[in-house]
């Protein structure tokens, strides 16, 4: 059995070997259970934010969709967004 100790404000430090089989990193979230006679069960706390921006991460690469091919879209969704909400203003107002 590994022992930790108890520093003040009750922070531990997790031995390396532990934080790298389970890639634990600095500043991650963990959700504790207290299982009773001194005994909890931590785990992880995953935002699920975190989880799908990396699952549409996954999907644009798989799909080899770039940022340039993003931006590119997203123009011209807004350029129709915007003729659909207040019309073609070229052909109201000639030059």
């Amino acid at each position: 059995m590994n022992t930790i100790q108890v520093r003040k404000k009750g922070t531990f430090t997790l031995p390396s070997s532990f934080r790298q089989k389970y890639g634990v990193e600095e500043g991650e979230i963990y959700s504790y259970i207290d299982l009773g006679e001194g005994s909890l069960l931590l785990k992880r706390k995953v935002s699920q934010v975190d989880v799908i921006s990396r699952r549409i991460a996954r999907n644009l690469k798989e799909d080899n969709v770039t940022l340039e091919d993003l931006l590119e879209t997203l123009d011209e969704e807004r350029k129709k967004l915007f003729k659909e909400k207040y019309g073609d203003i070229a052909e109201d107002h000639p030059a």
